[in-house]
C-alpha cells in the first residue's frame, strides 16, 4: 500500500463513517504554509456541515523499516503548527518501537487501520473516531452504548 493509498482509505472511512453527520471529506487541500514555510497540502480535510467546523488529517503509512521514521517528529510538530486542528492518522507495521512510542503518546497523533468499505468502529480505527469525536462534539461515539448513571435518591 501507497501513501497515497492509504490516505484514500483514511478518507474513505472517515466519509463513510461520518457523512451522515454531515461531514465532507476531502483529499489533498491546500492549507496555509509548513514550518519550514513550503506550500501546505493537507491529506484529508474534513468540515462539518453544521457549526462549518474543520479539521485536518495527515497520513502517514509505513509497512516496511525505511525513512518514515525520520519524518514523523517534523510531521507532529508541523500539524501543531495548523492554524485549526488536525492530527498524523498512522498505519502499518513498519514504525520502529521509538517511532510508535512517539505516535502513542502524543495528542496529535492517531491509530487508524481500517478495512475496506469499513463503516463501523473497531480497535483498528477508534483512536481517530475518538479524535474526531472531541472536536467536532459527537459525546455519543465516546459512550458508545452504555447507559448513563442515575443518582439514587436517599428516602
Amino acid at each position: 500500500m501507497t501513501g497515497a493509498d492509504y490516505a484514500n482509505l483514511v478518507a474513505s472511512y472517515i466519509a463513510t463513517r461520518f457523512g451522515p453527520r454531515g461531514l465532507k471529506v476531502y483529499r489533498e487541500v491546500r492549507v496555509g504554509k509548513t514550518i519550514i514555510g513550503k506550500d501546505r497540502c493537507v491529506d484529508v480535510f474534513c468540515v462539518s456541515e453544521e457549526g462549518q467546523k474543520a479539521f485536518a488529517i495527515e497520513c502517514k503509512f509505513q509497512d516496511s523499516q525505511g525513512s518514515v521514521d525520520e519524518k514523523i517528529p517534523y510531521a507532529l510538530e508541523d500539524v501543531r503548527s495548523l492554524a485549526m486542528s488536525g492530527c498524523v492518522a498512522y498505519g502499518g507495521s513498519g514504525f520502529s518501537s521509538g517511532v510508535l512510542h512517539m505516535l502513542a503518546a502524543s495528542p496529535h497523533a492517531a491509530y487508524c487501520m481500517p478495512s475496506t468499505g469499513q463503516a463501523i468502529s473497531t480497535v483498528d480505527t477508534r483512536e481517530l473516531d475518538h479524535v474526531l469525536a472531541v472536536h467536532f462534539g459527537w459525546w455519543d461515539v465516546i459512550v458508545e452504548k452504555r447507559i448513563p448513571v442515575v443518582s439514587e435518591r436517599l428516602i
